[in-house]
């Protein structure tokens, strides 16, 4: 059953962050921060990423969790489950599937889109000992929740390859942070898309010929970015394009003007100025090294528990317990 969605941060005010956005726009390179692509129309087009042919990470997660839920979920045994980034929640259904089979337990999915939260909690809604709450917000009010809350043994879920989505500074403060909200014996699952050659990450991070979602969900950033500040935008004057760093092992997106832009946007008493030999950043995707992963967590509290990787040593889900 579902107890519906629970606003944080009042509603839909964390779309109108001034003071987060323009720091991210007044980078060296203009940055959309990752949450704001993930409104109702971003959430949908991010659907359709995780249905292209070239687009491994979804599939790999959903062989890992078919093969490994039950392990995971008899590791897990908690009376709360939270997702952090839940989406559509299609391949945590497995997941929580194997955990009510141990006890009967509640899913707490954060997610910035009321629209998929609510799709979500309608879809998990016939798995029997599962109570779905969703909170909507983003990941830091989310964790606030959780801890104010108290309660049943809890895991964080974080899965996606969705900690990658962020700088170095942001991902050691939101790792502090679930540090924090988790007490002594709750646990995180994380997943983490593991170092390759380029090509590989160009060609799943690029739409292959004949699709457009990437296209469409990177231009959506500045749609939304545009539509909810007052500015105008022409958003066939961009292109997008990733591209893989492996010194800075990180796939960018960024959209790219065929000419400088000067954007106005009132509402943040911001002009934006688009080079076009810069452009826009429109998502950060980290890689990572097994090992260094693993020190990277554990040094917020956090002790490797358990892994499971594919034969291919693409992709990777780590359990730490506090």
């Amino acid at each position: 059953m579902s107890a519906g969605v629970v606003a944080l941060e009042s509603g839909p005010a964390f779309w109108d962050d001034a003071a987060g956005l323009r720091a991210c726009l007044t980078e060296t390179v203009p940055r959309i921060p990752p949450w704001f692509g993930y409104d109702a129309r971003g959430s949908d087009l991010f659907e359709q990423i995780t249905e292209l042919p070239t687009y491994y990470l979804t599939r790999v997660e959903w062989e890992l969790l078919h093969r490994h839920a039950d392990d995971i979920a008899a590791r897990l045994d908690c009376g709360r489950l939270a997702e952090l980034g839940s989406g559509s929640a299609k391949k945590t259904r497995l997941l929580l599937e194997a955990c009510v089979g141990h006890r009967s337990s509640g899913y707490l999915p954060i997610d910035v889109s009321r629209e998929m939260l609510e799709y979500s909690a309608e879809r998990l809604a016939d798995v029997p000992g599962l109570t779905v709450t969703g909170l909507w917000g983003r990941y830091e009010a989310g964790l606030d929740r959780l801890r104010a809350d108290g309660g049943p043994p809890l895991a964080v879920l974080f899965l996606g390859a969705n900690i990658g989505n962020t700088t170095r500074s942001e991902r050691d403060a939101l790792l502090a942070r679930i540090g924090t909200t988790l007490r002594s014996g709750d646990a995180l699952l994380v997943s983490a898309d593991l170092i390759k050659p380029a090509p590989v990450f160009e060609t799943c991070y690029n739409d292959p010929p004949g699709w457009s979602a990437f296209a469409d969900f990177r231009l959506n950033h500045l749609a939304h970015l545009a539509h909810r500040f007052g500015g105008r935008v022409d958003l066939d004057d961009f292109r997008a394009q990733a591209h893989y760093d492996p010194g800075a092992e990180v796939v960018e997106g960024r959209l790219w003007p065929w000419r400088d832009h000067r954007i106005a946007l009132p509402g943040l008493d911001l002009d934006l100025d688009v080079r076009r030999e810069v452009g826009i950043n429109v998502g950060f995707s980290a890689k990572f090294d097994g090992d260094r992963f693993r020190r990277d967590v554990e040094a917020h509290g956090l002790r490797a528990e358990a892994e499971w990787v594919d034969q291919e040593r693409r992709y990777g889900l780590f359990l730490f317990r506090r």
